[in-house]
């Protein structure tokens, strides 16, 4: 009785998800670099996202289907999503 709450979800080869990558402000002045559009498994989100904290030494959290992390990080975000084979592009302003 082997689960890996995989069930009935398939796995989204890296190449093939389109993630964006936004800046937004939120109260108090900070600075968040929020990563959309991920549509592999939940655990796989978790994982990146914990790549991409500890990779630019700042702390965030993954919520909503959506990778936060904590100041502007967005091109290193982007090169580091990149070399995992993702397709990233920056958006908005």
């Amino acid at each position: 009785m082997e689960s890996t709450g995989t069930e009935g979800q398939e796995e989204i080869p890296n190449r093939d998800q389109d993630l964006r990558i936004h800046l937004d402000r939120k109260g108090g002045g900070k600075v968040v670099t929020v990563i959309k559009g991920y549509r592999g498994i939940p655990g796989g989100l978790k994982e990146l996202g914990k790549y991409l904290q500890s990779s630019c030494s700042t702390g965030g959290t993954v919520k909503n289907n959506e990778i936060l992390i904590q100041g502007n990080f967005r091109e290193k975000a982007r090169d580091l999503l990149q070399v995992k084979g993702y397709r990233a592009k920056l958006s908005g302003g």
